[in-house]
């Protein structure tokens, strides 16, 4: 092994790659088996391959860890990974659990978790890297900091009491909100919920729509009636308004009632669709100018970093007022465009004069045809006064075309399928027949 020691935390998100130099996935967990009179012992790693499917990856399968990327032999199962008594999930589980010392010198919170190889393919919990509670009342103060051995603490879990999600909450900082999601179905449900409820409500409310509905509306049932309309409020209105169609009739007139205004009058107008339809599937937040402003002003509106992709694949260009339902609909201008003319040029001189806006009655197979066949990111929508009221982008379409369970079952769909066998020719990896994993003959 290229290192003895490594911290878990650092380990999240890096790259696992097989003996050739192919990238096999990246690393999401690692998974422990506790000891009565030992440390506990690593079994292996939890390991994202294409197609967003976990499986699981001995640790005697791993030939080096170390520069930020992890070697394995090659061999590794294709099944979906599927958590065992007595197995811990070190990020998702020990991370922010309470210990206290064995001294008596008080307690301290478990911020990151060391393991070391012993001998070649074993390895255990080394050292814990903890933080006692702060001394001072100061916002700005931490507790101390301090690095111990498994048998210098012991875990302190009073009965009822859940442990802090906050550390796993920064040990998941940088993934992306459909990594985060599949992350968190992947948690057991309390400490779902818990990690879920400390997220804030921007970033829960971009996790929310990457999970499929059925979870969506299991995390909403379990929040807050205010906290959880603070999420509705941060989704994009059509997100929002799928969301709020499968709840009950009451407690989603409730939720309306306590959003913002503009956001719930943006929702009821979607809901006012049926879901098969343009005006179901659109979104009614595109980006909207007049037909005096310049190209300088288009790029700078589709700069802005919480922007989706596909809604700055091009601006809407009416007349006023500038919000849905705007005043007559003038025609769109796709941003490649906008980049080969001076920044001094006006926008109602370069709208698409081919590209003919749906109505919110259309259906969502027309709307379908239309974008594959003239290569759209975006189509525009309007009303019978030819008033722009959304548009609706391809991952709208993509999201609607899918299966249902399309996020949590990626292996079951076509595209999951061919990823899936790429994995396993790339890898080498051996199907294990009767459900044991590879590499694991001792368990």
């Amino acid at each position: 092994m290229s290192a003895t020691r490594v911290f878990v935390a650092r380990l999240a998100g890096c790259a696992v790659f097989d003996p050739a130099g192919d990238r096999v996935g990246k690393v999401r967990d690692v998974l422990v088996v506790y000891r009565k009179n030992d440390p506990p012992r690593v079994v292996g790693l939890i390991v994202e391959i294409p197609g967003k499917r976990r499986v699981f990856v001995s640790i005697g399968r791993v030939t080096s860890i170390g520069g930020g990327q992890i070697i394995t032999t090659g061999l590794i199962n294709l099944r979906r990974f599927e958590q065992r008594g007595g197995e811990v999930r070190v990020i998702a589980e020990m991370l922010g659990r309470k210990v206290v010392f064995n001294d008596g010198s008080g307690e301290a919170t478990i911020e990151d978790v060391a393991i070391e190889e012993q001998e070649p393919g074993e390895w255990e919990v080394d050292q814990l890297f903890v933080r006692r509670p702060k001394a001072s009342a100061s916002p700005f103060a931490k507790g101390q900091s301090a690095y111990v051995t498994w048998r210098e603490v012991r875990e302190l879990a009073p009965k009822g009491e859940a442990q802090s999600a906050e550390q796993l909450i920064a040990t998941y900082s940088e993934l992306k909100p459909a990594d985060l999601a599949n992350t968190l179905l992947d948690l057991p449900a309390q400490r779902r919920q818990e990690v879920a409820e400390e997220l804030s409500d921007d970033r829960l409310a971009d996790v929310l729509e990457e999970m499929p509905e059925s979870d969506q509306v299991d995390i909403l049932a379990r929040l807050g009636d205010d906290r959880a309309a603070d999420v509705l409020d941060h989704m994009q209105p059509d997100d929002a308004a799928d969301l709020i169609a499968q709840l009950p009739e009451e407690r989603g007139e409730h939720l309306l009632e306590l959003m913002e205004p503009e956001e719930a009058d943006d929702v009821r107008f979607l809901l006012s669709y049926g879901p098969d339809t343009a005006g179901g599937l659109m979104t009614t937040e595109p980006i909207i100018v007049s037909a005096d402003a310049t190209v300088a002003e288009g790029l700078a509106l589709i700069r802005r970093h919480d922007l989706p992709p596909a809604l700055g694949a091009a601006v809407c260009v009416t007349l006023p007022p500038y919000e849905p339902p705007t005043g007559r609909f003038l025609g769109m201008v796709h941003f490649q465009r906008m980049l080969r003319y001076p920044p001094h040029e006006r926008l109602g001189t370069l709208i698409d004069a081919g590209l003919e806006p749906v109505t919110a009655d259309t259906s969502a197979a027309e709307v379908s045809r239309i974008l594959a066949s003239y290569d759209l990111v975006s189509v525009p929508v309007v009303d019978e006064k030819h008033r722009l009221v959304g548009v609706v982008t391809i991952d709208d379409v993509l999201d609607y075309l899918l299966p249902d369970d399309w996020r949590s079952h990626p292996e079951e769909t076509e595209v999951g399928r061919r990823a899936a066998a790429r994995a396993q020719l790339t890898t080498g990896s051996i199907p294990i027949p009767n459900g044991r994993r590879a590499g694991d003959g001792t368990r």
